[in-house]
């Protein structure tokens, strides 16, 4: 499926609305360039050495050009005021009930994207920066906390349901990363010192986008759009977009391994 300016499928709700801003961007980029080329040539043409040979200091009286400079001025408007402020502000104003999305946290690190989900009990175990471990523990999950026990964590691993909002708490345990998933039209930096949330709505499973695309072997990548440092380049997650059911199916999956370790961590799921 190919999309203007080569973008990529989209699958988010508010995904085509942000394309469709982008498109206008473009429109207004090339109408611009093609009209300062024109002048440019025209100036050429004008002002030809034949034709002046004699340097005037008086120039060109026209008002064509603040007129011109007037339509840019409107049309950069229009776009800011028109569509960009709205669909920010909508962002902002309709930020979901988290009781009625799937909340996670993601924390960015030199070089990998940690998950953590609250389990069935809707509550973030504590974390502590005395316990992580890059190894076992690189969330500084505490086991001991009675919230934490159904925890689940996960590295370069991030499931959602479909069609359901979707709230990520981000976070980073170094340097500055950037949180982006391109069919979702979603980037985000993650500042060191802060958690800072953000929300989508998948409308498209993986299995669907596999479909689409026809590759069996495609999935949702999860990138870091900010240099983060030497091992930049392999700072690479995935995301699976499932049905609610087959989402539970995974959620209990994990439950089962927790239980199984008696509560011990799994954070390479």
């Amino acid at each position: 499926m190919n999309l203007p300016l080569g973008l990529p499928e989209v699958a988010s709700a508010h995904g085509a609305e942000l394309d469709h801003v982008t498109v206008l961007v473009h429109w207004l980029m090339l109408i611009m360039f093609i009209g300062w080329g024109l002048l440019f040539l025209y100036m050429l043409w004008r002002f030809r050495a034949s034709r002046n040979p004699v340097a005037s200091y008086e120039g060109l009286r026209s008002k064509a050009s603040s007129w011109a400079e007037w339509a840019v001025i409107a049309s950069e408007a229009i776009l800011l005021i028109g569509f960009s402020i709205p669909l920010w502000s909508q962002r902002v104003d309709d930020f979901p009930n988290p009781a009625e999305a799937t909340e996670v946290r993601v924390v960015g690190e030199q070089f990998a994207w940690n998950a953590h989900y609250p389990g069935p009990d809707g509550l973030f175990g504590r974390t502590d920066v005395t316990l992580v471990d890059a190894v076992s523990n690189p969330l500084g999950l505490d086991r001991e906390d009675p919230a934490a026990a159904d925890d689940v964590a996960t590295i370069n691993q991030l499931h959602l349901p479909v069609d359901k909002p979707a709230i990520v708490h981000l976070s980073t345990k170094d340097v500055i990363h950037s949180f982006m998933l391109n069919e979702f039209r979603v980037k985000q930096d993650a500042m060191p010192g802060m958690e800072i949330p953000l929300w989508f709505t998948p409308t498209v499973t993986s299995s669907e986008m596999r479909e689409l695309r026809g590759q069996e072997d495609t999935n949702y990548e999860i990138a870091c759009a900010q240099l983060c440092g030497i091992g930049h380049y392999r700072m690479r997650g995935f995301l699976t977009i499932h049905s609610q059911t087959d989402y539970d199916a995974w959620m209990e999956s994990e439950q089962a391994l927790l239980s199984e370790d008696d509560g011990g961590d799994d954070f390479w799921n």
